[in-house]
């Protein structure tokens, strides 16, 4: 992946949420929508990325709708960084 934000965030959710350390992770895939990542891992992935990127995301962001890919999710941490 070209794209710092989305690697960082893929590699999380590989190793830490799915425990697939060795998954790819398209910057297009479905996360939530898709049942990759369920409402417990998401809070889990809203508090990772709040200390990584030192941004805040608010509650009501964390829906498919605010972002169900790691473009989506990259490009919200890029506009409050």
């Amino acid at each position: 992946m070209s794209d710092d934000i989305e690697a960082k965030v893929s590699e999380y959710i590989a190793g830490t949420i799915l425990k697939q350390p060795d998954r790819a992770i398209d910057p297009q895939e479905k996360l939530i929508s898709s049942g990759l990542i369920d409402s417990f891992h998401l809070v889990d992935l809203s508090l990772y990325v709040e200390d990584t990127f030192g941004v805040h995301l608010d509650d009501t962001e964390l829906n498919a709708e605010s972002f169900d890919t790691l473009a989506a999710l990259a490009a919200i941490i890029r506009s409050r960084q």
